[in-house]
């Protein structure tokens, strides 16, 4: 196999190189010539030249001379020129005289005068009837001669340049012939039978989906809702459609623009066809129409100024260049060719224009625009009108056909019989709402072609026919949209009521100062102030209780969902604004043919406010349809309009530069065009998403999150609100941040307690030691007697839950008692409850009070910082043993006994007043104000046990030692602070 393989790839390079010799041998035959830089180089006859003519028409009108061939090539490569000419003539004996003008961007950039004696062109010397015309030959050039012709030339798209034949009759010395032809070098943006067969299929691609998304589903809701925000095709035909006819405005358009919006004619009903159009030019008679009435130069028309004009004198001048031609000196440099044609491969050259086009190398108007296509001005409207009918019987055919179609398949068992029952069912309905949809869609597509043949002229049955189908529209599209409002607003109540209309300050882009419009009836209370206002007036419909909202009303969506079911419940009745709107650029469009100025300035106008009104309105209820419609269409609208100001011939605007401005418009519409192909390929897939909602099982899986998203979505913008979006952190701070001044905690530290003294409760609250005397103390809590008003009750305590004594405080009052026992403090009985915060005077002392040697810990009653200090009391007074002492100097009377002392209760001690913890109090002794704190049971951070019922065998006790205190620069300001409660032992009477 190895020793097989080189020559196997032998024979395969042998016979390549066979057949391509072969194909280069019948494309031309090769001939070597020299370059400008003396270098020998090999070239093929049927080449394609650098620059080259196309179609030609006839400029003079009643030319004496038929030419039926003429064109012109340029080839830098050796700077030669190859022209043809073929024809023939009615003149029995004329001598002539020749000019040929090369005019690049509106300015000449090669000319040539000669006698066709001189030139070696023997059918022409003289020109005689019945002898045919044949010239040809290649004329070479030097580098002086094209100096003029910029190098961009050969290489930009649709170069804009035209050559001119004038034909002068030397006994009389007046032109008797004159045909121009354009001129280009092969690029171009206009690709009809490729770009514009992909943007056909995806426009096909938006139908197939939105008529899926609309019979899929047995709910006429649901269904609704999918079909809204699947792909609309009248968003689809509205952005071809504005592309395309914006070239019906009278302007002197560049060569660029009518060659890109060629791509777009078949969206507008301009599709040629031959047998068509030679059918319509029948029927059209003789009656083609004025061209030059709408801006164009016709051909077969008097186009005395075209290329500048002429000059006799220059071309008759008796000078040394003319005789030279006369000597026959430019017989050697002529070399003649045989003439050449597509049958020898040549293809580089055009035909003559039929009647009603205008001249090639001519764009002015929509005229123009259709002589891209061949399609003559006068034929329009028949050729719109034509397609649109066929579209409308294709499209009952093909809904026929499925419909059939799928009951066979349903009979041969292929299909489900359940399967979209609904639209079998319908299936009439079905047909009859979709070609009122296309009616509606082409509506301002007909509203143009039939004014503009009311402006252009033509004949009178072509007239009578564009006044019959511009009733039918008018009066049909008009009466089914206001019938569709009125079935909607026959129920309830209008009300006309007075309204402001404000103007508001605000952002655009939250940069950008902007002011925008609103009326009182929606501003809210919260708002600014307006800067301004006027007073208007505000009509509304109320709706009547029972009428169910417009798209949950089965009836009406089954009747019009055709011309409703896109739009968000408040905004139905868009479908008759929109009407409207396209009503008024058909009339600015096709009215106002040949007022360029006028069509401007009104559309202008027109698209500004209907662009202000679509983004306050936003019909649509799906996002995408919005963003195109409202904001990229409208936009290019209005952008395109202002920028086609600048082709008005009275501002005589260079060409190159009116060439960069229509790049320019190109490069919006581009942009424009681009982003709807990207909409209809997500609507396709939303559209899939729609058709699988009803089953469990998805493909991709990956796109199963974003199918919930968007059914959730779906559901969401059915109610037509708006959609809750969480707030930003910064905006939630701003809210919950109190207005007013307040305080914050900035240190908490722990102080210490009497009960810290008391080891057997810091066992317990540790967890470590002996509970057994803990849970005697609980027994002894439980058997506590409750005794009338007046009597005295009192019970061993033990040492660390009373105080240091353990002496339970008898109560004076049962009933104070009881309410007190009911209450929220956690406050121990026979106790007060002091303030959260002492001052700072209370702390200025803490370390510096003496100390005598015989006072221990004990006898101080707390640790060093405490902040209080337990001391005796002088004999004579007549407090008892004890007295708590506070750093500003007063006592507090107390029961405390220290525990070194042994000491117990006495039985008969006189009772406590307890003060009830509900009530704020005064202590005669420190001036304080004393305020019941209340706070929940928590078993941390310093939360006191709130007190149980009696006889419940467990009294009030701390539930924790971890009390705070805030230091002297903070204060409690968030529920969620601790507070401090600070318990002292009443004063025993």
């Amino acid at each position: 196999m190895a020793s097989k393989s080189p020559r196997s790839l032998q024979w395969f390079f042998f016979t390549f190189l066979t057949f391509f010799q072969l194909a280069l041998a019948q494309g031309g035959n090769w001939f070597t010539t020299t370059n400008n830089d003396g270098d020998v180089i090999y070239l093929n006859d049927n080449r394609r030249p650098s620059l080259y003519t196309g179609n030609f028409g006839d400029c003079l009108g009643n030319s004496l001379v038929n030419v039926t061939r003429f064109d012109a090539a340029y080839y830098k490569d050796n700077m030669t020129i190859l022209f043809h000419l073929a024809g023939d003539t009615g003149l029995r004996n004329e001598s002539l005289m020749m000019y040929i003008g090369v005019f690049a961007y509106g300015e000449d950039r090669f000319d040539l005068t000669f006698n066709p004696c001189s030139a070696n062109i023997k059918s022409m010397c003289p020109m005689r009837a019945g002898i045919p015309i044949e010239a040809n030959g290649i004329i070479p050039v030097s580098v002086s001669d094209v100096a003029n012709i910029p190098e961009i030339a050969l290489s930009i798209p649709d170069f804009e340049g035209q050559a001119i034949l004038r034909i002068f009759a030397n006994s009389t010395q007046q032109e008797i012939g004159c045909f121009s032809a354009v001129i280009t070098n092969g690029a171009s943006f206009s690709h009809p039978a490729a770009i514009g067969s992909v943007l056909g299929i995806f426009a096909f691609v938006a139908v197939v989906a939105s008529f899926a998304t609309a019979m899929y589903g047995d709910q006429i809701p649901a269904m609704r809702n999918h079909y809204a925000h699947s792909m609309s095709v009248l968003v689809v035909f509205a952005v071809y459609q504005h592309i395309f006819f914006t070239g019906a405005l009278s302007m002197n358009w560049p060569s660029v623009l009518v060659a890109w919006w060629s791509n777009f004619a078949w969206a507008g009903g301009m599709i040629y066809s031959p047998s068509m159009q030679n059918s319509i030019s029948k029927f059209v008679g003789t009656h083609i129409g004025n061209t030059s009435a709408v801006g164009a130069a016709g051909a077969g028309m008097n186009n005395e100024d075209l290329g500048g004009g002429y000059d006799l004198s220059r071309i008759y001048k008796r000078t040394a260049d003319v005789v030279a031609f006369e000597s026959g000196s430019l017989d050697a440099g002529l070399m003649k060719r045989a003439l050449a044609n597509a049958s020898e491969g040549y293809r580089w050259y055009g035909d003559p224009v039929g009647a009603g086009l205008p001249l090639p190398g001519n764009y002015s108007g929509f005229a123009g625009t259709l002589g891209e296509i061949d399609i003559p001005a006068s034929n329009a409207f028949m050729t719109g009108f034509l397609w649109l009918l066929i579209l409308l019987v294709g499209t009952a055919a093909l809904i026929a056909a499925f419909k059939w179609g799928l009951e066979g398949l349903i009979r041969m068992k292929r299909v489900n019989q359940d399967r979209l029952e609904f639209f079998r069912s319908h299936w009439m309905q079905y047909i009859a709402q979709a070609l009122l949809r296309i009616c509606f869609i082409a509506f301002f597509m007909m509203m143009f072609l039939t004014i503009f043949q009311f402006t252009y002229d033509g004949s009178p049955g072509m007239i009578a026919i564009a006044a019959i189908v511009f009733l039918i529209f008018f009066i049909g599209m008009l009466g089914i949209a206001g019938y569709a409002c009125y079935y909607r607003l026959r129920f309830g109540n209008w009300i006309s009521e007075p309204d402001r209309i404000h103007l508001e300050r605000t952002t655009m882009w939250k940069v950008v100062p902007w002011y925008r419009f609103s009326r009182g009836s929606s501003r809210e209370e919260t708002e600014k102030p307006a800067s301004a206002s006027i007073p208007f007036w505000r009509v509304s419909h109320t709706k009547a209780d029972s009428q169910a909202p417009v798209h949950e009303d089965i009836e009406y969506t089954m009747k019009f969902g055709w011309l409703v079911s896109r739009f968000r419940t408040s905004r139905w009745w868009f479908f008759a604004g929109w009407l409207g709107y396209e009503f008024i650029r058909a009339c600015f469009y096709g009215g106002a043919s040949g007022h360029p100025m006028t069509q401007v300035f009104g559309l202008l106008v027109v698209e500004f406010i209907a662009f202000a009104a679509l983004i306050a309105i936003r019909p649509f209820e799906g996002q995408r349809l919005n963003a195109l419609l409202v904001y990229l269409l409208g936009l290019s609208k209005v952008a395109t309009v202002a920028l086609s100001a600048a082709f008005d011939n009275a501002f005589n605007l260079a060409r190159i530069p009116t060439t960069a401005i229509g790049i320019v418009i190109i490069v919006i519409q581009g942009i424009l065009t681009i982003v709807l192909l990207i909409a209809i390929v997500i609507g396709a897939i939303s559209s899939y998403m729609s058709l699988t909602r009803n089953r469990e099982g998805f493909k991709p899986r990956r796109w199963a999150p974003m199918r919930e998203k968007y059914f959730a979505h779906v559901e969401q913008a059915a109610t037509d609100q708006p959609r809750l979006r969480p707030e930003p952190e910064e905006d939630l701070k701003e809210r919950e941040s109190p207005k007013e001044p307040y305080f914050s905690v900035n240190s908490v530290r722990r102080v210490p307690k009497v009960e810290d003294e008391d080891q057997e409760f810091m066992n317990e609250i540790r967890g470590s030691g002996d509970f057994q005397t803990s849970d005697e103390l609980l027994a002894s809590h439980s058997s506590l007697h409750h005794v009338n008003d007046g009597a005295t009750n009192t019970t061993p305590g033990v040492d660390g839950i009373y105080g240091p004594g353990g002496s339970m405080p008898s109560r004076r009052n049962s009933r104070i008692s009881t309410h007190s026992n009911r209450s929220a403090s956690n406050v121990p009985y026979g106790a007060k409850v002091h303030r959260a915060s002492w001052s700072t005077a209370d702390f200025s002392n803490l370390d510096d009070r003496p100390r005598s040697k015989r006072d221990s810990d004990w006898d101080r009653g707390s640790r060093r910082g405490s902040g209080m200090v337990y001391e005796r009391a002088p004999r004579s007074s007549q407090e008892g043993v004890y007295r708590l002492s506070t750093p500003s100097g007063s006592y507090i009377p107390t029961s405390f006994t220290p525990l070194n002392e042994k000491k117990t209760a006495v039985a008969d001690e006189e009772a406590v007043e307890t003060t009830p913890v509900d009530e704020p109090t005064e202590d005669s002794a420190t001036n304080h104000i004393i305020t019941p704190v209340r706070r929940a049971a928590s078993g941390h951070g310093g939360a006191m046990t709130p007190p149980r019922r009696a006889g419940s065998g467990r009294g009030p006790r701390p539930a924790s030692s971890h009390s705070r205190q805030i230091s002297r620069n903070a204060s409690i300001s968030e529920p969620s602070s601790p507070t401090v409660a600070h318990t002292t032992v009443e004063e025993e009477d």
